[in-house]
């Protein structure tokens, strides 16, 4: 009698555990409490009980130690990468892990803008809120030494483009991929380049596709600029260039050229340093310059940003009266 109650016991025990086991299954497979999507923040360092926690608090799960037991008995040892997830409606235990474990993370956006300033791209990893910052306060130079790139000097260095990273990334973090982008299609660019440029390196491209990105109102028009600084260099003209000479002023440029501004600048050749961020389009346009004899451009200024091209210093000046009596007749319909 004895035995055969061990042996019972043992196969009621047996029984349970196997109940047991099926039941956590269950746990781990059924649809969540989730009504909705919701996102969740894993700070770094957070342990799997943490984070199982914390998804009951939001409403993912109903009860986090089943969870983790099941986790236990199956040897699943996670490594939860921190940052925002976004976790769907009505999503199972096993799903979430799925996601946790993979680390696909919520992906945020910032847009670089073609022909900003290094000085505005800070301004914008600084007002990101998804963007640590690390860097405030800090020198343009303690920058490039923080992206590890010392003694560079940044303006034009970093592509502009729309790059996703996920929330709570550094601004190192994302200067550094930007930094790599640019590098990668000026190299690009450069092995691409033509024949008989009147520059020796990728740097001096760099440096004529910002000044082509700062001028070009069409994209049309980018190689054909391009062009004319060609043209230029090579009869050693000054390139007269707008933007570069506002550029020069820095805080002192008070929103309008003059002629000072413009005779002061005795400089021929490239400026010493890019004067923006260029994009692709600008960088192919300085290796691939449309060279047709012009030496001169002025804004037509019909207002959709083209340009008027001469190759004589009459014809120029015809143009650059043309394009002030329109601004002069725009000004009065304005009244």
């Amino acid at each position: 009698m004895k035995a055969k109650s061990i042996a019972a016991l043992l196969l009621i025990l047996a029984a349970s555990a196997t109940a047991g086991y099926y039941w956590l299954q269950d746990e781990f497979l059924r649809p969540g409490p989730a009504s909705q999507a919701l996102r969740v923040n894993v700070e770094p360092g957070t342990s799997v009980r943490g984070v199982l926690t914390l998804l009951r608090e939001r409403g993912a799960l109903v009860r986090p130690r089943s969870i983790e037991l099941y986790l236990r008995l199956h040897g699943r040892r996670l490594k939860i990468k921190a940052g925002t997830y976004e976790i769907p409606r009505a999503a199972s235990a096993a799903a979430i892990i799925d996601l946790l474990e993979q680390g696909r993370v919520v992906l945020e956006a910032l847009t670089i803008v073609e022909g900003s300033s290094f000085a505005q791209l800070r301004a914008e990893l600084a007002s990101d809120t998804d963007v640590v910052t690390t860097l405030a306060g800090r020198s343009d130079a303690e920058v490039m030494a923080a992206i590890e790139r010392p003694g560079e000097f940044p303006e034009g260095r970093f592509f502009p483009d729309t790059y996703r990273f996920a929330a709570r990334s550094t601004d190192v973090e994302i200067l550094k991929l930007a930094y790599a982008s640019m590098q990668r299609l000026l190299a690009e660019a450069w092995a691409a380049r033509a024949d008989d440029l009147p520059f020796a390196t990728p740097y001096e491209a760099l440096i004529l596709a910002s000044m082509v990105e700062k001028e070009t109102g069409l994209a049309s028009e980018r190689a054909r600029i391009a062009g004319v600084f060609v043209t230029r260099l090579r009869q050693a003209m000054r390139l007269q260039s707008d933007p570069t000479v506002i550029y020069g002023l820095g805080a002192r440029y008070d929103g309008e050229l003059h002629t000072r501004d413009l005779t002061t600048d005795t400089r021929v050749g490239l400026p010493p340093t890019p004067i923006a961020l260029p994009g692709r389009e600008a960088l192919e346009a300085a290796v691939h310059p449309d060279v047709t004899g012009d030496l001169y451009f002025v804004a037509t200024g019909t207002g959709d940003g083209s340009h008027h091209f001469s190759k004589t210093l009459e014809e120029h000046n015809a143009a650059v009266k043309q394009y002030v009596a329109r601004l002069r007749q725009a000004g009065a319909a304005a009244k």
